[in-house]
Parts: structure tokens; C-alpha cells; sequence
């Protein structure tokens, strides 16, 4: 079975923020320790060339992946890996399927972790100047369907192929609606720098929720979301749209290490699990192994698709 994380920044000291060839190969191999066999590096919001730039050391590491199989210098890897063969097995790092982008079109007001500061209003030309040249390795964008010039990039990026997702957002019910009409196919670690559910506006995690065509990223370690809400995500959401990531960071897994991975103010910073082990949680606490394991192989699969 083929596990994909289709959204990590980092992990085990490593990550997509340096721009080094090195550091995505590093977290690669140590996704590839902890039983994920593709991942889909994410890239932090930050300014156009910056951003390039860390792309620039993704592509980079692809190549020198793909290098490495086709000779058969990696142990474990077959040499024609392809997400389209599940039953592949896979004992080295993690093969690298292109990039996740988490902005810069994001809302300030549901920042996160992430640099508000950064963040920027959704405009073609950005988009153009952001992309040109990576097309073929953008896989997934994420931006807050609510701002202004949103819905004219979704429309965009969905006829280039790119998946686009919705997070960091305020998004009402009826922007994430809009969105999705325009081509949004999933939503960013539901719950999660998002606007919160409410009874008279159930917001864009309501729609997450009830839209049975669209997918749902789920950090399903201990502090991201309560195990009630996860169990709620299981009862009410249709199985096959529930996507299992990690959005770990390059302080996940390092030791010493608390179980959250917080900065100095406790804001949680990303992910403390891979996806293997949240699912090995989650199926310790009684949920089912067959909808577990989905939630981290065929699901994502479909979302790329």
C-alpha cells in the first residue's frame, strides 16, 4: 500500500524553507523512516522570489531522486515508482511528487503559524510571476476563498490542472460554496485557521463538512483537533473525502521534543505525527482500520487525480 502526505513542511530537522536541495531530500528520507511512500513537500507563504526559490530546491531534489532510481542507487525503490501502482512497496525516502503551496493569498485574520505578513490579495499577475516555469510540479494551492480576485485565480489554476484548496480563511459558507462552484476540491486542515462553526453560519468548515464531492485535510495528532471531532469528521463525512496529513515541521520529530510542536506564545507551529502514526492512533482508539488507511492512501490519491 502507497501512503501519500500531501501536506508537510518538514520534518526531523528539515525543511522547505532554506531553498537547500539537501533539506527536502532530508525530509524525504525521514518520511520514508516513518512508512510514508510519497509526499508532497509544502512550500510556506513568503515573497514571490523567495518562494521560487524553494520550488526551485524541490524540482531540484526530484531530479536528483528520479537520478537515483533510474540507477538503482536507492535500495527500495522501484525504478518506474508511480502513484498509479499501490501495490508498491516502499523501504527508502519518500518519493517526491511535486510541490503544495499554502499561499500567499491567505487571510491575515486566520494566519496561524504562518508570517501574516506575507500574505497577499489574490492577483493574476502574482499568480503568473509565482508559478511560471513550476507548473508542471504545483500540485496544490491553498488560498482563503473569501478575498477579493479569489475566485478568478481558482478558475485559473483549475484549468492548469492545479487542485486548489481552501484555508487560512474567514470564509462564510457561501464563499467556500462559491469557491467550490469555481473549482476548489479541498479544504486546508479543517478546523484549523479557519472561521469556527457556528449555528446561524456554519462557515467554511460547515461546508467542509456537509459537501459530499469535497475533500478534507485532518491533522489527526492529539492538539490540532479533539478527539470528539475527529470522531464527528468519521460519522458525517463521507470516508473517501477525509485526506490524513501531517503538516509536520522541521521541529517535528526531533528530539528532545515535547508532543506539541508550539513556539515560545504555544501557538501550535505544525503537525507532532507523520501520517503513519496518526493512523496507527486513530486506530488504536477504535476507529476503523479499512477507513483509516484510506484516509492516508486512497483518498489522497483520488484528491491528485
Amino acid at each position: 500500500m502507497r501512503t501519500i502526505d500531501i501536506h508537510t513542511h518538514g520534518l526531523a530537522g528539515f525543511d522547505t524553507g532554506t531553498g537547500k536541495v539537501e533539506d527536502v531530500l532530508g525530509m524525504s528520507e525521514a518520511h520514508g523512516r516513518h512508512g510514508a511512500s510519497d509526499i508532497i513537500p509544502t512550500i510556506y507563504p513568503g515573497p514571490v522570489e523567495e518562494m521560487r526559490d524553494n520550488m526551485a530546491a524541490v524540482r531540484a531534489a526530484m531530479e536528483r531522486q528520479r537520478s537515483a532510481i533510474s540507477s538503482g542507487a536507492v535500495p527500495g525503490l522501484p525504478k518506474d515508482s508511480s502513484l498509479e501502482s499501490p501495490g508498491s512497496e516502499l523501504f527508502g525516502p519518500a518519493v517526491i511528487r511535486g510541490v503544495h503551496l499554502e499561499g500567499p493569498f491567505l487571510n491575515p485574520a486566520r494566519s496561524g503559524a504562518l508570517d501574516r505578513a506575507s500574505f497577499v490579495l489574490p492577483a493574476e499577475q502574482i499568480l503568473r510571476d509565482l508559478i511560471e516555469g513550476f507548473e508542471d510540479i504545483v500540485r496544490i494551492v491553498t488560498l482563503a476563498p473569501e478575498l477579493e480576485g479569489s475566485i478568478r485565480l481558482i478558475r485559473i489554476m483549475a484549468d492548469l490542472g492545479i487542485k486548489v484548496h481552501m484555508g487560512h480563511s474567514d470564509a462564510s459558507y457561501e464563499d467556500a460554496e462559491r469557491a467550490f462552484h469555481a473549482g476548489a476540491t479541498g479544504i486546508t486542515h479543517i478546523f484549523n485557521a479557519m472561521r469556527g462553526f457556528h449555528h446561524r453560519e456554519p462557515g467554511i468548515a460547515g461546508f467542509g463538512i456537509l459537501n459530499p464531492h469535497i475533500f478534507v485535510e485532518v491533522i489527526a495528532d492529539p492538539f490540532h483537533l479533539r478527539l470528539e471531532t475527529i470522531d464527528l469528521l468519521f460519522r458525517v463525512k463521507k470516508p473517501e473525502k477525509i485526506i490524513i496529513i501531517s503538516d509536520t515541521v522541521k521541529d517535528s520529530g526531533v528530539p528532545p521534543c515535547s508532543d506539541a510542536v508550539t513556539n515560545r506564545e504555544g501557538t501550535l507551529q505544525g503537525g507532532c505525527m507523520t501520517i503513519s502514526e496518526s493512523a496507527r492512533r486513530l486506530i488504536a482508539l477504535g476507529f476503523d482500520t479499512r477507513a483509516v488507511m484510506s484516509c492516508i492512501s486512497s483518498n489522497p490519491l483520488s484528491c491528485l487525480e
